[in-house]
């Protein structure tokens, strides 16, 4: 009996040895996922392949970038900038001598314009100011703001990421709502259109985003010692209606990620024809020669792509005739002078595991 049962209990020892020790290592319980095991396509990218996959991504680009080229060119686009030819000669000398005409309130601002219409715009023809070399990303004007006085009635006096511009020349106690920068320099030049000695109304509702409009501008805040100080940075605001209702505040205070940009005025709501001359009235007021920057009044149609833009087209053009030449370099090579593939047997996944 003592024979038959010595080797069984060596064997429970050794069972027992072999699972504390698989019970104590480190090592990951096997599966066909942590080795890498699982099915996977594992393409190889013949000559044929990749040809065929450079043709097909011509094909696709090439009538996007022409598609998208044309709607571009179809848009009507009228630009007309003004900051020097809008002021009197007499100062247009120095940079000094431009500030301070633009800075005295005695200056006539008024300035007329003349423009023709290039080709029959139809309608609705959106009017648009563009600032070019003026950094609405720099971070200490970005941050100079407050949301939270914006949107709710009774945060008069949350101003304190607003400095300089937050209370009327800095005395506590008078807040100034919409406070910071951006509010404070709010563009202020107007422009007015006659056609044929008819004035061109401009429809300045809805030019602003509506999910601005509804959270981030509320209903119950009034503006409030707004642009009460000792230096004036830009337009003045209704203190009578909601900054919900500003409309070209909310479209200001979304502030541009570049340095030349361009913000929605309003809408004309009538066909131009071509040749059609239209008178403009505009007052020069919004001071960027102190940082010699340029002013811009635009006039554009839109199409099924949005504005004026050739960069998309070319883009697609340029990539899709990029594809397109790759795949005729190939083709002639592989015609020309073929290279043998080798036998797809001897990669690794194709090899049985007996194999190694």
């Amino acid at each position: 009996m003592s024979s038959n049962t010595a080797p069984s209990s060596s064997g429970g020892a050794g069972s027992a040895d072999s699972n504390a020790t698989r019970r104590n290592s480190k090592r990951p319980k096997y599966s066909r996922f942590t080795q890498q095991e699982l099915p996977a396509c594992k393409p190889i990218l013949t000559p044929g392949w990749v040809i065929a996959a450079f043709l097909l991504v011509s094909i696709v680009f090439i009538p996007i970038g022409v598609a998208s080229l044309h709607a571009s060119r179809d848009v009507v686009e009228i630009v007309d900038r003004y900051e020097t030819d809008c002021i009197p000669p007499n100062f247009r000398g120095a940079k000094s001598e431009r500030i301070k005409y633009i800075q005295d309130p005695v200056n006539v601002k008024t300035c007329n314009r003349t423009l023709r219409v290039p080709k029959h715009m139809k309608k609705p023809i959106y009017v648009y100011y563009q600032l070019d070399n003026f950094y609405q990303n720099h971070r200490r004007y970005v941050k100079s703001r407050s949301d939270e006085q914006l949107r709710k009635n009774g945060s008069a006096n949350d101003v304190s990421s607003c400095k300089p511009e937050d209370n009327v020349n800095g005395q506590p106690g008078q807040p100034i709502v919409p406070c910071g920068l951006i509010a404070w320099s709010l563009f202020n030049d107007t422009y007015k259109f006659h056609r044929n000695n008819q004035q061109l109304s401009v429809n300045k509702k809805d030019i602003s985003w509506e999910s601005d409009r509804k959270h981030k501008f509320g209903k119950n805040v009034f503006p409030r010692n707004f642009q009460n100080g000792t230096l004036i940075g830009g337009a003045h605001l209704n203190s009578s209606i909601p900054l919900s209702e500003q409309e070209d505040l909310i479209v200001w205070m979304r502030t541009a990620a570049l340095p030349t940009f361009r913000k929605l005025y309003g809408k004309i709501e009538e066909d131009l024809q071509q040749n059609e001359v239209i008178q403009v009235t505009l007052e020069n007021r919004y001071n960027t020669y102190s940082f010699s920057g340029k002013k811009k009044l635009v006039l554009s149609t839109t199409s099924w792509l949005g504005g004026k833009n050739d960069f998309l087209g070319i883009a697609y053009l340029t990539v899709g005739g990029l594809c397109f030449f790759l795949a005729l370099a190939f083709t002639v090579v592989y015609l020309v002078k073929p290279r043998q593939l080798g036998d797809p047997s001897y990669l690794s996944w194709n090899r049985s595991p007996s194999g190694h």
